[in-house]
């Protein structure tokens, strides 16, 4: 029985998006911005406040906002406050990484966490909140500045405080969530040059890199952009920059592929045949990888180049992309075998991963599925749960808070 485009299927994805809104809503500290939820949904006072949360919590509300819930629309404002006060260096510009108490924790500026603060206030604009749009042009033209390479057409990792040295390390990660960054903002904005700065940087990390590395998607590179396949070969339990390859990336670069594509049909323009093939590339490779390869059952972290696992805990945020990716394949071509991925992943996740007692989902569990903390510890933040619940009840062509600005929500359902 299909559960995609069925109204009954929406109305669970709804009543579990509800129960996650309700339980993000104790992240907002009166400080600024949204801290680090523990298991039991109460913020750490032991951590800094992180630019990244904040921002991608800002995008969470402004999604709740945009589906009408009530309150959300304070959250959302409140986080727009966090990253237009504390957060902000008022002397160098940008954003601290992290702050607390007495001020900035972390002061180096980082592009993860900048391209989120796009994320968030194109998401807010999308809302209609007020300073939103000011945000988002601000951030827009800071990481221009300073995170973009015009000559290589792909994105810096980080500077120091005052923007005066560059780390010579580039990522992948970064330049992923700069394709979504931008994808947002083009929506947003109108501007073309945001749509084709997302297109250019998939064009090089998948169809370029990953396809002539069986799709394993390359993490870590120098300044060249010559790959770093041993890097952090001895520490390879890493949030950020583990050795190898984290297969959940793959899916979730699946589903940016799709994006892009269904964006240029939407534009009225031909999309080139890659983008679907390298997506149906990617989630196959995913699959084939990392998808209860161990013994146990669930999608491993990571996996080294002849695709042997290498961390073996089951994160939260690898199979809610493989959800998302296994319904934008299946919403871009109709094909039944990834309905059947995409059931087969959800039975998984409430089975293990939903949390009915104490909220939220479990981030990490082990190899046996029971809830660790090697690699990840509490809860915090809902972004990537979001890939899972609102995304299926989307079309491809727009991001989240632009499609539901636009009325967009369940329109394909019966």
């Amino acid at each position: 029985m299909p559960w995609l485009n069925t109204a009954a299927h929406a109305r669970w994805l709804e009543s579990e998006t509800d129960r996650l809104f309700e339980f993000g809503r104790a992240a907002a500290i009166e400080s600024g911005g949204f801290g680090w939820l523990d298991n039991s949904g109460v913020v750490r006072a032991d951590r800094p406040t992180f630019l990244w949360v904040t921002a991608r919590m800002t995008h969470v509300y402004s999604l709740a906002t945009l589906m009408g819930r009530p309150g959300a629309a304070a959250l959302v404002d409140h986080g727009l406050a966090a990253m237009t006060g504390p957060f902000r260096d008022e002397q160098n510009g940008g954003w601290f990484t992290s702050i607390d108490a007495s001020g900035a924790a972390d002061d180096t500026k980082s592009g993860y966490p900048h391209f989120f603060v796009i994320l968030g206030a194109a998401s807010a604009t999308a809302a209609g909140r007020p300073g939103a749009r000011e945000l988002l042009d601000e951030a827009l033209a800071l990481t221009s500045k300073y995170f973009w390479s015009d000559e290589q057409g792909m994105a810096l990792e980080s500077w120091d405080r005052a923007f005066t040295q560059t780390e010579s390390y580039r990522g992948g990660n970064v330049n992923m969530h700069a394709v979504e960054a931008y994808l947002a903002a083009a929506d947003v904005t109108g501007d073309r040059i945001w749509f084709d700065r997302a297109k250019q940087i998939a064009e090089r990390m998948i169809h370029h890199f990953a396809k002539n590395n069986s799709y394993r998607v390359y993490e870590h590179f120098d300044e060249d952009w010559n790959p770093l396949p041993d890097y952090n070969i001895d520490t390879p339990v890493h949030r950020f920059r583990a050795y190898g390859s984290t297969p959940g990336h793959w899916a979730e670069w699946a589903r940016l592929l799709l994006h892009i594509r269904a964006g240029l049909e939407a534009r009225g323009e031909d999309a080139p045949d890659w983008l679907l093939e390298d997506a149906k590339g990617l989630f196959a490779a995913t699959v084939r990888d990392a998808w209860s390869v161990d013994g146990g059952t669930g999608f491993v972290y990571s996996v080294d180049w002849t695709g042997a696992p290498v961390v073996r805990e089951r994160i939260r945020w690898v199979i809610v992309e493989a959800i998302g990716g296994a319904y934008a394949l299946f919403a871009a071509t109709g094909d039944p075998q990834y309905e059947k991925w995409y059931q087969t992943f959800w039975d998984w996740c409430r089975e293990h991963l939903m949390d009915m007692e104490g909220g939220s989902w479990w981030q990490e569990l082990d190899v046996n599925n029971m809830p660790s903390s090697e690699v990840w510890d509490g809860k915090p933040d809902l972004y990537h749960l979001m890939h899972a619940l609102v995304i299926p009840r989307l079309p491809l062509r727009l991001a989240l808070a632009p499609a539901l600005a636009a009325g967009l929500l369940d329109e394909a359902q019966a």
